[in-house]
């Protein structure tokens, strides 16, 4: 079990329990069901490189205590 923390830079900071063998599409609805927003609406990345929904958080090597990018389309 990791804690991945997920910013927007307009003040709302979501902390998310979640397991590295989940995907980030699960990922994305655990943090829709915080925010009250569509998790289709949710768009994570790091630096420049946007995450597909359907690929693993350790294959991308996401690991406990990451910071990642939330926004919205």
């Amino acid at each position: 079990m990791i804690e991945v923390v997920c910013n927007d830079r307009l003040g709302k900071k979501v902390r998310v329990k979640c397991n590295t063998d989940d995907t980030i599409g699960d990922l994305k609805k655990l943090i829709a069901a915080q925010t009250g927003t569509r998790w289709t609406k949710i768009i994570l990345k790091k630096w420049y490189t946007i995450f597909k929904d359907h690929v693993s958080l350790g294959d991308y090597e996401i690991h406990d205590g990451m910071n990642l990018e939330l926004y919205y389309q």
